[in-house]
């Protein structure tokens, strides 16, 4: 039985949102609470409909927007994972649902939690990346739920009425791998949440007190503990750097969830690595944080290292660059067009240029100064509300088409 919430109907587009990923505490949760929030205030004219999977997400909507819950076995966040699988009757539920035929459009905000669509609905779906394309056994290492990801892909490209990305450099991958028409794939950027910027009186997070001394200067990564973020290459460098005097009061931080991750990680191996290399002390891991520690955290950081093998955007790096932390990020990544000098931009093939330019951003405050400046007139130029009217320009042209 779903349960739904009706709101009075007005004129415009009737529009199904799958919003299944709502609550999950990674890159696409935020993208979608971020991206959907600014939607829905800047148009009044369509109708959104958002389809969620747990109570929980029910009551965290936006005001105004009709929501429905679809009751199932296990929520999308967690069954849509590294090593779990949709049940065929959860798929069947959502699909059911996402499928009356009173919607004019369907969108899905990620592809992760895509599901076929059997109406005549023009489909809107957003692939983030071609990470787990690019490194399939780094990111969903076993081979029958490998195969179940493709399909879902290859379905949704199929399905697809409009085929969205996040950057430029995420639609060369996209056109690249599955060799679709460049003018079929289109780009709706991400911008940071406005929680993101420079304070006055930053005040270190509850859970540092104890572990980092005030004055430190610190080294932060935030985001999963995935293979492809090549976190055992930033633990080797980071092992050289605290080895010299001149570093020896930098630590190195890393925040992000580790005990209750869905997607693939290697967080014990990471941990192992750290004592082997005896620098248990000077590396601490935070867990998840809130927005506001994390923005705390940032304006008192020394550098963000985002040393992925690839990003599809990079968000991490476009949040701290808003707090005016100076960013060292991967070149595989849209991150050196929309940061420009607010960042040092490393092939990461080798852990020499990571150490090269760690020392040379955590040695001198006057590069820094010049980072964070750069990096705080990068970020202003994106929005949220920017991207939803790119969004939105693409559901009226569906809607014209």
């Amino acid at each position: 039985m779903i349960k739904r919430r009706r709101l009075d109907a007005s004129d415009g587009l009737r529009i199904a949102v799958d919003a299944t990923c709502w609550l999950n505490n990674r890159g696409y949760g935020r993208h979608a609470r971020d991206l959907l929030g600014a939607l829905v205030r800047i148009d009044t004219q369509n109708r959104y409909c958002f389809f969620v999977d747990s109570q929980e997400m029910l009551k965290s909507i936006p005001d105004g927007v009709e929501s429905v819950l679809v009751p199932v076995g296990t929520s999308t966040a967690l069954a849509a994972s590294a090593d779990g699988n949709r049940s065929l009757q959860d798929i069947w539920r959502m699909s059911r649902a996402l499928s009356r035929s009173d919607f004019d459009l369907v969108l899905f905000p990620s592809v992760y939690s895509y599901v076929p669509v059997l109406s005549r609905a023009h489909q809107i779906v957003f692939i983030h990346d071609v990470i787990a394309e690019k490194f399939p056994e780094l990111t969903v290492p076993s081979l029958p739920r490998r195969l179940l990801w493709q399909s879902k892909v290859r379905l949704a490209l199929y399905q697809a009425g409009t085929i969205v990305t996040v950057s430029e450099y995420s639609k060369q991958g996209i056109v690249e791998v599955f060799k679709v028409n460049p003018n079929q794939v289109h780009v709706v950027g991400e911008a940071p949440n406005p929680v993101f910027k420079r304070l006055e009186k930053p005040k270190l997070p509850t859970v540092l007190n104890k572990e980092f001394p005030e004055a430190s200067r610190s080294v932060v990564y935030i985001g999963g503990f995935g293979p492809h973020k090549n976190l055992s290459r930033l633990v080797e460098t980071f092992a050289k750097i605290a080895a010299f005097p001149e570093f020896s009061d930098v630590y190195l931080i890393l925040v992000g969830e580790y005990q209750k991750e869905v997607f693939h990680t290697t967080f014990a191996e990471l941990r192992q690595q750290i004592e082997m290399l005896g620098i248990q002390r000077r590396v601490i891991f935070t867990g998840y944080l809130p927005d506001p520690d994390v923005v705390n955290l940032l304006n008192q950081a020394s550098v963000l290292v985002l040393p992925s093998l690839m990003e599809g955007l990079g968000l991490p790096a476009i949040e701290a660059a808003a707090c005016g932390c100076p960013v060292v990020a991967t070149k595989s990544s849209p991150l050196p067009e929309l940061l420009g000098e607010g960042g040092v931009y490393l092939k990461l093939l080798e852990s020499k240029e990571l150490e090269d330019a760690l020392r040379l951003v955590l040695g001198s405050e006057e590069i820094r100064k010049k980072m964070r400046a750069a990096g705080l007139k990068a970020t202003q130029m994106l929005t949220w509300e920017g991207a939803a009217g790119d969004l939105r320009y693409l559901v009226e042209k569906a809607d014209a088409g």
